[in-house]
């Protein structure tokens, strides 16, 4: 794009500050921060629960299910899918996993969420043993065999369903995101790393081919502000894993 600034030279493929589990403990709360402000400024938090509310839609009233939110980050999404699901009569009981220690303890600040430090590619847990599994723009932080990993796990330990949302690469989207982050009064670094994330993001057709690669059908769908979300039912919760509108 002629006349970008010089930062964004290479960003796509620059790491970000959260690649690093080393990163000083203060700069990754600080951008986790930014990041939970521009999940609700910037479409971040509506479009996972719009593919979550078809997950819970023949769920009844009464019902307690667990939620385990992959790369947590502040655990702004969880929280509001929570809030969202009591509205409806469902308690979410929500887990969280993150590989950034000061991520995790942060999570689980007020005790509303249990946080587990571990890979996201080896998840510590059974299979089928959460209901609802999330993974909010955690994935474009990979490729390859560790895509494919990743997305496998969320298939194995969910007996519901799946959620994945992401970024799409878009540099009008980068453009607006440094322009939106001065007035959400984001730090630099978190200016610079907004920019690389959304042009790593998935294309609707990538993200169908990651999901198809872990063996899974999902039905992907854009969103506004340049989001595009991945969902699936679990084998086994309706004869097969499956798009949750195909019920």
């Amino acid at each position: 794009m002629s006349g970008e600034p010089r930062e964004w030279r290479g960003a796509a493929r620059r790491p970000e500050l959260l690649d690093d589990p080393a990163a000083d403990p203060a700069a990754v709360l600080a951008s986790l921060k930014d990041v939970a402000r521009a999940n609700r400024f910037l479409g971040g938090t509506a479009a996972p629960l719009r593919r979550l509310d078809e997950l819970l839609r023949s769920v009844p009233a009464g019902t307690t299910l667990t939620l385990l939110d992959v790369g947590t980050g502040d655990g702004d999404i969880p929280r509001a899918a929570q809030a969202r699901a009591a509205r409806a009569g469902i308690t979410l009981r929500l887990l969280a996993v993150e590989r950034h220690p000061a991520a995790a303890r942060h999570a689980a600040r007020d005790g509303g969420i249990t946080a587990l430090l571990a890979d996201a590619a080896a998840l510590p847990l059974a299979s089928r043993s959460v209901d609802l599994v999330l993974c909010s723009q955690l994935l474009h932080h990979f490729r390859g065999p560790a895509l494919t990993e990743i997305v496998a796990e969320l298939a194995r330990v969910a007996g519901l369903g799946v959620v994945i949302a992401e970024l799409r690469p878009n540099r009008i989207a980068a453009a607006g995101l440094w322009l939106a982050s001065y007035p959400l009064r984001f730090q630099s670094v978190s200016r610079r790393d907004g920019v690389t994330s959304v042009l790593r993001g998935f294309t609707p057709a990538a993200l169908r081919q990651a999901c198809a690669q872990a063996g899974v059908n999902a039905e992907v769908r854009t969103h506004s502000m340049f989001r595009v979300t991945a969902a699936w039912r679990s084998a086994g919760s309706n004869g097969g894993a499956t798009p949750p509108g195909a019920r």
